[in-house]
């Protein structure tokens, strides 16, 4: 059964074995992160309304960059459900080991939103349809609003 996260005006639905991290507000950006056991986040970060969700993913970009000297980065349009959001994939070298990260902004009723997801390759291999899964219960729910 999968846990439920509604609050700061959005719903999702994350695995229950995975734990809640509500506390890490990025200069005063409202945020919500969840962890698997493995290390592995999904991560949410709310904007103002008017702010453009591509300007928020080419931030979060840039600063992942500027912490992975080597990090690679193409940018991505997926469709999620009837949305079409964009973002940036992103692989780097951390602690030895390859590592994936997606960002995609969008925009809802209510935000700009930031979703960050991150693992260890071999982990994103096992949990990376987690991740879509945790986004599409988000963008089902704004959709439904």
């Amino acid at each position: 059964m999968p846990a439920t996260y509604d609050k700061m005006g959005i719903h999702f639905l994350y695995p229950d074995n995975w734990s809640l991290d509500e506390g890490d507000a990025l200069d005063g950006v409202p945020s919500v992160s969840v962890y698997s056991p493995g290390g592995a986040f999904w991560s949410i970060a709310l904007h103002p309304r008017e702010t453009e969700p591509s300007e928020v993913a080419a931030a979060a970009l840039q600063a992942l960059q500027a912490e992975y000297d080597e990090a690679e980065a193409e940018p991505v349009d997926e469709q999620i459900g009837p949305e079409s959001i964009s973002g940036y994939d992103l692989n780097f070298f951390y602690l030895d080991f390859t590592n994936t990260a997606l960002i995609r902004g969008f925009r809802t009723p209510a935000a700009t939103c930031l979703v960050l997801c991150q693992a260890e390759d071999r982990e994103f291999a096992r949990i990376g349809a987690v991740f879509r899964a945790i986004t599409t219960s988000l963008l089902a729910r704004t959709e439904n609003s």
